[in-house]
């Protein structure tokens, strides 16, 4: 998740601050730390959170949820062999809207979600 925020470095400029949440198996909800982005996504920086976070004790990671961020996955799957990579669901929604016309955009966004059947 990211958070934007104005800093103040000479100028003032809107700055991604990313949050790692982690969720225990017995549903316990820790932060794991905050980065400053502007590495624009790359592999190599990730990496070097993610073993940060390894390093402070995280020893397995069953599931990760994560927007498309350049070279998160990739980066997961070096630390952590086991881990599934899942789009988070809400990107996933809003990165539909570029496949559709601007005019049924208003459409989309008000449709009631697919029912399930039988259930």
């Amino acid at each position: 998740m990211a958070i934007r925020v104005k800093v103040r470095d000479g100028q003032v400029t809107n700055k991604a601050f990313y949050v790692g949440v982690g969720v225990s198996v017995t549903g316990e909800r820790d932060i794991l730390g905050i980065w400053a982005g502007g590495s624009g996504g790359v592999a190599k920086y990730w990496l070097a959170v993610l073993d940060e976070v390894k390093n402070r004790g995280v020893v397995n990671v069953f599931i990760t949820v994560c927007d498309g961020l350049r070279g998160l996955p990739e980066s997961i799957n070096q630390v952590w062999k086991e881990a599934t990579v899942q789009t988070c669901v809400i990107h996933l929604l809003r990165n539909t809207f570029r496949y559709a016309a601007l005019q049924d955009w208003d459409a989309i966004s008000q449709s009631d979600p697919p029912r399930v059947r039988g259930g």
